[in-house]
């Protein structure tokens, strides 16, 4: 049997200052043990009444679960869930195809009303008394995919705008979480095993204090910082090859050491570009506060953890566009361009004008310093390999 919430009716539980502050801490503790999910799903569900929920990050390569975590489904439900994998599927690529963006929630009743007309909704929503489902894409790479679901039941009514508010507030604390803890393989950390558990990782990790101060950098991380790439000491502070991504770490550290429920997307696949001209990114991670970061480094503000290219959650084209300032609609002309299109094809796919695109494309090659598109191909290949596109 599964349980409804006890708010029932009666609407979300408040979600004060003090309450999203705590709530955030909690989502950032998993980061380092993911056994502490159902507890997260139970009060992101309170503050946006739901009633269950869940949270998985599936490995597409290798067709495996990654992490797993839910909160009040009755276990025979799960278990029923396989019975329709395909038309499930079905769904999803539907949803990633109209929902690009990370950190925006979406409602299923809103934004895939077409899921209601399906066996999988009246065999297994239904009996349930599930109405409306909130779903936040956490995760998206080339070889992995997360999401953050949350079901409403009938007694509650359908999702509101305040709900998905709620969530959004959250998004980016809960995309940062499962980034990191995606790249350190989903493993639980204890104090007494922190330093040599973090030496023995092969992604890179400096834990600084305030303005960057260098406290510890485990191995993967010193071979970087002596080669001077991607990043680099600076006067004893953390610093990058760029001067606009050490001013991005550096802003992002002081509003993790300020409060990190006002940290947002700062911080998260921070572009750096390493000595060979290919592309790496960062993710910091607040340590200030919480409970389990606390025991873990009581003496540090944040934790960097820096992604090299090619490596297995690589840099990709939106890493590019932030390291050369390209709008969004200079990025899809590039995808296509890189895509082998002509500059008219690409006109006519993205729904512009000729003299837009060209607009574009000049604007494309006085941001990366090329003026002619086979420039620009090279450039973009050696940052972003065609594989990691």
């Amino acid at each position: 049997m599964v349980h409804r919430s006890s708010q029932g009716n009666g609407g979300a539980s408040p979600l004060s200052r003090e309450r999203l502050s705590d709530l955030i801490g909690q989502i950032y503790d998993c980061t380092f043990n993911p056994g502490l999910w159902p507890e997260v799903i139970h009060a992101v569900g309170d503050v946006t009444n739901c009633f269950a929920g869940m949270i998985v990050v599936a490995d597409l390569q290798g067709s495996q679960l990654r992490l797993a975590q839910q909160w009040n489904y009755a276990p025979a439900w799960l278990a029923r869930q396989q019975d329709h994998e395909a038309e499930v599927t079905e769904l999803w690529k539907k949803f990633l195809a109209s929902h690009p963006h990370l950190d925006e929630p979406a409602s299923t009743r809103r934004d895939l009303p077409e899921t209601y007309d399906t066996r999988y909704y009246a065999e297994w929503g239904r009996p349930q008394g599930i109405v409306d489902t909130l779903h936040l894409v956490v995760l998206r790479q080339p070889h992995r995919l997360g999401e953050f679901g949350l079901s409403r039941h009938e007694s509650q009514g359908l999702v509101t705008d305040e709900d998905i508010a709620r969530l959004r507030l959250l998004a980016p604390h809960i995309r940062r979480a499962v980034t990191i803890s995606d790249l350190l393989d989903m493993q639980s950390f204890e104090r007494q095993a922190f330093g040599a558990t973090l030496d023995s990782l092969a992604i890179s990790v400096v834990i600084v204090a305030d303005a960057g101060r260098i406290l510890h950098a485990n191995d993967a991380a010193r071979h970087m910082l002596d080669a001077g790439s991607p990043v680099l000491k600076a006067g004893g502070c953390l610093a990058a090859r760029d001067p606009r991504a050490t001013q991005e770490l550096l802003r992002a550290i002081a509003l993790a050491q300020a409060d990190e429920a006002t940290i947002g997307a700062a911080g998260i696949g921070v572009p750096l570009v390493q000595a060979d001209m290919t592309a790496a990114v960062a993710h910091v991670l607040p340590l200030a506060r919480g409970d389990i970061r606390m025991r873990i480094a009581p003496q540090a503000i944040a934790a960097v953890f820096i992604v090299p290219g090619g490596s297995a959650s690589p840099a990709d084209l939106s890493t590019v566009a932030r390291i050369f300032g390209l709008t969004p609609a200079e990025t899809r002309q590039l995808e296509y361009l890189l895509a082998g299109a002509t500059l008219n094809e690409a006109a006519a796919a993205l729904g512009v004008s000729a003299a837009t695109a060209r607009t574009h494309r000049e604007h494309l090659f006085a941001k990366t310093s090329v003026s002619r598109r086979a420039d620009l191909v090279a450039l973009v290949e050696r940052l972003v390999p065609p594989v990691r596109r």
